[in-house]
């Protein structure tokens, strides 16, 4: 078998003696390890790193060594395990606790924004009801002025009618003075022909009387076709602005029942307005209850959140601490493994 060299990571075949015989070597002469140190310099350390462990260097003792090293191995491997076990939980638990967190914003935010979207949507409802009651009281105030002008016109109809009835007065008693007058011309004109009869010489100043009368009786005739004309065109016009202000009547029935309406579709404009108004109230109140939920539950898991962080850091630092150790125990097992696996 040929001869290895004595440190525990190298085991390099080392070259047999040369013809002139001599001692056998023990470790490579050109091999260099970290800070340019030999085999040999690394051997001696790690046998003053075992006699530091209280392990026995020799190859007689190794057994035990190897023994006793395998159950601080042991021991090491279960806490380990337990902490590797417990950094999983915590991981998990933080990947939980984070999404649990990202959800309840999510869900608060999607609260946040149906509440700001009912808002609008209540303002827009409410901006749209008040336009449509402007609009009603605009369309009141054009009736009313039109039922006022309507009225002035009524009024100004009664007033020709009015004036149209004087004047039909005045010409019945036009008509009368004048029918009085033919009458009393009629009673001259008998009187004198009577006087004719008795009076022959004043034949000629009867007859001319007589024209006379009839000249006049043929006046007073135009006259009463006249008024009679004049009484109709008043009958005309009183009829018309009867007409007009029945019409007039009319339309202003018309126009109240028109305002009624529309009085009563701006309460009840009014009352849906509130109506929605207190549902949307309700409706942000509950969605303020349950964004305030949310950011309590939001509170709730940031605090675990640095509580489990904090665990976490904990761990690490308790993993950190324990790394050398652990480093130094597997190269003491590897070299006491390589050692094992010399020559004896």
């Amino acid at each position: 078998m040929e001869p290895i060299c004595g440190y525990s990571k190298c085991r390099a075949e080392l070259p047999a003696p040369g013809p002139q015989g001599g001692r056998r070597r023990t470790f490579c002469r050109d091999t260099r390890w970290e800070g340019g140190r030999t085999c040999a310099q690394m051997a001696r350390a790690e046998r003053d790193a075992l006699d530091a462990l209280g392990l026995d260097s020799s190859r007689a003792a190794f057994g035990l060594d190897a023994d006793r090293l395998r159950e601080h191995v042991d021991a090491v491997r279960g806490p380990v395990a337990a902490l590797t076990e417990a950094l999983t939980l915590v991981t998990a638990r933080i990947d939980e606790v984070e999404a649990h967190a990202v959800a309840a914003v999510e869900e608060a935010n999607r609260q946040a924004a149906a509440a700001e979207a009912t808002r609008l949507a209540a303002e827009q409802d409410r901006d749209a009801a008040v336009a449509r009651a402007r609009r009603s009281a605009e369309a009141a105030e054009r009736s009313a002025a039109e039922r006022t002008e309507a009225v002035a016109r009524a009024t100004a109809a009664a007033r020709q009618a009015l004036e149209a009835t004087e004047a039909l007065g005045a010409a019945r008693q036009q008509a009368g003075e004048a029918v009085a007058a033919r009458e009393m011309m009629a009673a001259q004109l008998t009187t004198a022909e009577g006087q004719v009869q008795d009076a022959r010489l004043g034949a000629e100043r009867a007859a001319a009387e007589r024209d006379a009368a009839l000249a006049g009786s043929a006046a007073l005739a135009a006259d009463l076709a006249d008024a009679t004309r004049t009484v109709n065109t008043a009958d005309a016009a009183r009829v018309q602005a009867v007409e007009q202000a029945a019409a007039a009547v009319a339309d202003r029935d018309a126009e109240r029942a028109a305002r009624q309406g529309l009085a009563a579709e701006l309460a009840a404009v009014r009352a849906r307005a509130e109506a929605d108004r207190d549902r949307d109230r309700s409706d942000l109140a509950g969605l303020r209850d349950d964004l305030r939920a949310a950011r309590a539950r939001e509170e709730g898991a940031d605090t675990e959140l640095v509580g489990v962080r904090e665990e976490v850091a904990r761990l690490r630092q308790e993993l950190d601490a324990s790394r050398p150790a652990a480093a130094e125990l597997r190269e003491l097992i590897s070299a006491a493994l390589a050692d094992r696996g010399g020559p004896r």
